[in-house]
């Protein structure tokens, strides 16, 4: 089975392992989820992850948040480029999601970065997702 956008799939296996109170939920590897991995981790919004080989293919385990009241960190997800419609924001149209609360998750040549970090080195990027 071939997946047409890896980013959307991690982020539906993350929305319905939370659905579920999973502690953990399995993602097929690259670089690109990684480093959007790296960035919820540093964010808080994920406990952990690390690469563990399962048969062939390496796989990312990710290590879900909740809080006292069993609540996931993450109270929404939502994919916004895809490979259909890519979307690319300049430094100057940077958005702020929920009020702040939530992140935007950049694609940039430096990397990628929050919104937040992207506007602070003024620079512009292929907007990925909004979480909160």
């Amino acid at each position: 089975m071939t997946q047409s956008d890896p980013i959307a799939d991690m982020l539906t296996r993350i929305r319905n392992a939370q659905g579920v109170r999973r502690d953990v939920v399995s993602v097929p590897s690259s670089k690109l989820k990684k480093a959007v991995l790296e960035l919820l981790k540093s964010e808080g919004y994920i406990a952990d992850y690390q690469a563990a080989q399962e048969g062939v293919r390496e796989m990312l385990r990710v290590r879900l948040r909740y809080n006292e009241k069993n609540q996931p960190h993450i109270g929404g997800l939502r994919r916004m480029s895809k490979p259909g419609l890519r979307i690319y924001v300049d430094k100057k149209d940077l958005p702020r999601f929920y009020g702040g609360r939530g992140i935007s998750v950049l694609s940039t040549s430096q990397g990628i970065l929050t919104g937040r970090e992207a506007w602070r080195r003024g620079i512009g990027g292929e907007l990925l997702c909004y979480i909160w």
